[in-house]
Parts: structure tokens; sequence; C-alpha cells
């Protein structure tokens, strides 16, 4: 080897020490993060675990938020039927040349059907216990530390109560941590399917005890920077959580001047009364639920139909809806919340793409106000009318897939489901009218139609009240003649 080749290896090793060098550097501060960021974690759960031995004051829990309590109609009003449209054949002037006006037609956006998301396979072999979950009909896997059974909860104290937060914290939860936030990204669930998640896990691991599924929940949501806390009374633990969106008949108490709900899964009704919390927040923790469905999951492929039908103008249109049961199932573990997050959420593709897609073929070639008058017809006579009272015992406002599960629906539901149409249809602007003890909609059409209209955003919004059977845009019902509704933005 000449000297060239001596120099050329040299410099070729010392590059190579010099990269074993600095990976070995970059290891080490690696390894230094991560110790510092453990001892930060460990630092802030000691400082919380102390936190709650001392903390705690009596509250009362306040009386759900009721909502619009005016009775609804209960027989509900029928205007006269449309009738056939017919002209009058003109004898055309001879000195006048025939103009042909063709109406503007609607804008006809029905989307086409997209594949089901499937249940998510976690990335990377898990180590811990398995369990599997049943999230409405998708079986799940997750992993857990084999400890978390071992923690054990004395009778309720905020001693108790501190030390299970503190044994949970010295556990291995990161894992189950990053499985929930893998999950609820493949499946795109929102904040109240999160939750939701959270707390099934919760339920598998202990399925002995509702007070420490509550408990688990509330410290996993509470490591995922949800502001969750929790209450106790001498036998039972409760979950809180604030919400974007105003909840009703759900008990609450306020801190900072902010709603702190009780939130139960299984559709239990807590009753207001004495409990005790904690003054404070864990840091970091500061996210509120986001109520709103802005995605199309949890899909489980579990498919049924209804058959609807209606006349429209002397003819029939048979309709086969169809929606997802196991969505259903979830939409059902929603508490009440305020009427726009009706009006603004998505709908389910399997609920979505056969429907539009029939009544996409039925409206082409109408004008929008035509095309508008055969939505409204759809949904006054297509589903049964009954009040909430009637159906469910009380109010319970429903998504538009759970219209078409329901052998009933009421106005709002109605309305609900004729502005989605209308939405997705026709791509016309809609808000919803809010009576008192009744809920209609309005459209803004961009051809000027008779009849009863608000005004919203500088934009004249035509009534079309989806419940008075028979009615065509401009219409309101009798009764709501002379009073002013509040309108709700739609979309």
């Amino acid at each position: 080897m000449n000297s060239k080749q001596i120099g050329l290896a040299s410099v070729g090793l010392l590059l190579l020490c010099s990269a074993a060098h600095a990976v070995s550097e970059f290891e080490q501060w690696k390894r230094q993060q991560q110790k510092s960021f453990q001892q930060y974690k460990d630092e802030r759960d000691r400082e919380f675990t102390e936190f709650l031995k001392e903390h705690w004051r009596a509250i009362e829990l306040q009386q759900g938020i009721a909502r619009d309590q005016t009775p609804k109609p209960v027989v509900i009003p029928v205007a006269k039927p449309e009738p056939p449209i017919q002209e009058p054949l003109k004898k055309p002037d001879d000195d006048k040349p025939v103009v042909t006006v063709v109406p503007e037609p609607p804008v006809i956006t029905a989307k086409p059907p997209e594949p089901l998301v499937p249940a998510p396979v976690l990335p990377q072999q898990q180590r811990g216990k398995r369990i599997q979950v049943d999230y409405f009909g998708t079986y799940l896997n997750c992993y857990y530390d084999p400890a978390f059974k071992h923690v054990r909860l004395q009778p309720l104290s905020e001693n108790a109560l501190s030390r299970f937060w503190s044994e949970l914290s010295k556990l291995e939860y990161e894992p189950l941590l990053e499985q929930i936030e893998y999950q609820a990204r493949a499946l795109q669930l929102n904040d109240w399917g999160y939750a939701v998640l959270t707390n099934s896990i919760a339920l598998q691991i202990y399925p002995e005890s509702n007070n420490k599924q509550a408990l688990l929940t509330w410290f996993m949501l509470t490591k995922a920077g949800y502001d969750s806390r929790v209450a106790y009374d001498e036998r039972q633990v409760y979950l809180l959580l604030p919400s974007q969106q105003q909840m009703f008949y759900v008990t609450f108490f306020r801190f900072d001047n902010e709603r702190y709900y009780t939130i139960s899964f299984d559709g239990r009704r807590i009753k207001p009364g004495k409990v005790y919390t904690y003054d404070g927040h864990y840091p970091g923790a500061v996210k509120k639920l986001d109520m709103s469905i802005r995605m199309q999951a949890p899909v489980a492929d579990n498919l049924e139909k209804r058959d609807l039908s209606f006349d429209y103008r002397g003819k029939h249109y048979p309709i086969q809806a169809s929606y997802d049961r196991s969505r259903i199932d979830y939409l059902n573990t929603y508490p009440q919340l305020e009427l726009q997050l009706y009006f603004i959420s998505e709908v389910g593709q399997v609920a979505e793409s056969p429907l539009l897609q029939q009544l996409a073929a039925a409206v082409d070639g109408m004008t929008q106000r035509e095309a508008v008058s055969f939505l409204l017809k759809f949904a006054q006579n297509a589903f049964e009318y009954r009040t909430d009272e009637q159906q469910f015992g009380e109010e319970n406002f429903l998504f538009p897939e759970e219209t078409l599960y329901y052998p009933y629906s009421d106005c709002e539901d109605r309305s609900v489901l004729f502005a989605w149409l209308v939405t997705e249809l026709l791509g016309l602007e809609v808000v919803g009218l809010n009576y008192p003890g009744h809920v209609a909609a309005a459209v803004h059409l961009k051809q000027p139609v008779a009849g009863e209209h608000v005004v919203h955003n500088g934009k004249k919004f035509t009534v079309t009240d989806p419940t008075y059977i028979n009615a065509t845009a401009g219409m309101v019902m009798p009764g709501y003649e002379h009073i002013k509704p509040g309108v709700i933005p739609v979309r």
C-alpha cells in the first residue's frame, strides 16, 4: 500500500470514527432528553398526587338544563296539495319571436361511495395483556400493563383517589395511551368517540368496578390532554368533562365559569346532589370535548334498510334508505346537545350514498324551486309524525341517519334531514328556524319566491317547513305566522 492509499484509509477511518462518535453523542443526548422528560412527568404526577390529597371541596351537582318546554303540535296541519302545473296553450304572435325561458337547474352533488374504513391493525408488536374491545361492531385489539389489574381502590376518599392516580402514573400506561390515539385516528373518531373508546377499554380492564372504570378513564383522558376531572360521594365516582357545545338534561357544576358535565356512557341520568371534587387542573390538560361529527366513522358494515315512499305531483316514488346499525348504536350514546350541532354534523356514508343517489336521480332536470318542493314533500310524507314525548318519553333530537332508523320523527328531526338533503343535493344555503315549540328550515333560493322569508347575513331565505304536510316554499305552519323565529346558521 502506497502512502496515498494509506492517507485515504486514514481519512476514511477518521470519518467513520467521527460519525460513530456523533451517533453516540446523539444517542446520549436522546437518552438524556427522555430521562429529563420522564423526570418532568414524574415530578408533575408527584405534585398532582400531593395536590389530590388536600384540595377537595363539597359542591352541589346542578340539575341539567332543559330544552324549550313549549309543547309541540301533536296533530300536524295539512295544506291543500299543490295542483299540477298546466301551462295554457297560447297561439303564438306572428309579429313577435317565441322566447323560451329555461329555468336554472339545481346543482346535483351526490357523492360516489367511498371504501369502508377497515378495523385498524396496530403498527408493531405490542407487549402486555391483550384485550379485545367491541367498538360498535369493530373489534379492536389492545394491550396493557398487567399491573393495572393490581391497582387497588380503597373506600372513597381524597387519599384513596390520590393513591389510585399515583399508582397508575407509575405503571407503563404510555403504550396503552399510544394505542388509543392510534385507533382513534384510524377510525376517524371525534372527541366523544375518543372518550367512549377510552371508557370501553377501562370497562374491559376493570369489569368488576364502575368506580375503577371512571378513574382509569379520567386518568387516560387527562394524560391525553383533556380537562377531565372526577367527583365522588360515599358510593360512586363521577367523571366530569367540559364541552364546547351545551349539553341538556346532564347534571353539572361550575368551576372557573366553566360547566363540567357528569358524563355517563351508558345513558344513565345522574341525579343532582352533594359530591366532592378538587380545585385545580392537571398541567397541560386543557381540551374541552368537541361533540361535532365531522367524520363518517365508525363503520362496521352492519347494513340495515328501510323502505320509504311518497307521492309528488301524481307520481309515486319508492325510496330505499340504508343505515349502519352500529353507527346508530354509537349515536345513541350521545347526550342531548344544542340544536345547531345536529344541523352541521356529517352523515355516515352507509346512509348518505344510497339516499343521495336515489334522490339526485329524481330531481335531475328540475328547477331549484321544484327540487326544493320535491325534497320538502319527501320529508313531509315519507315519515310518520310523532312527538319525542310520544316516541321516547322525553325530548330527543335525532341526527339525519337516526331519522332514517326510528319509526317516527318530529319537527326538528325532519328539518335537520331536509337541510342536509338540500345542502348536499342542491348546493343551496340553508338555515334552521327555531320557533317556540317548533322547528323548521329556510332556503336561500336564487330565483325569488312569493311567501314568508327571513333575512340572515343580508340574504333572503324562504321558509320551508318539512313538517307542515303539503306546504310549499314560503308557507308557514298555522299558529306560527306572527312569530319571529330564531335563526340557526347551518352551512
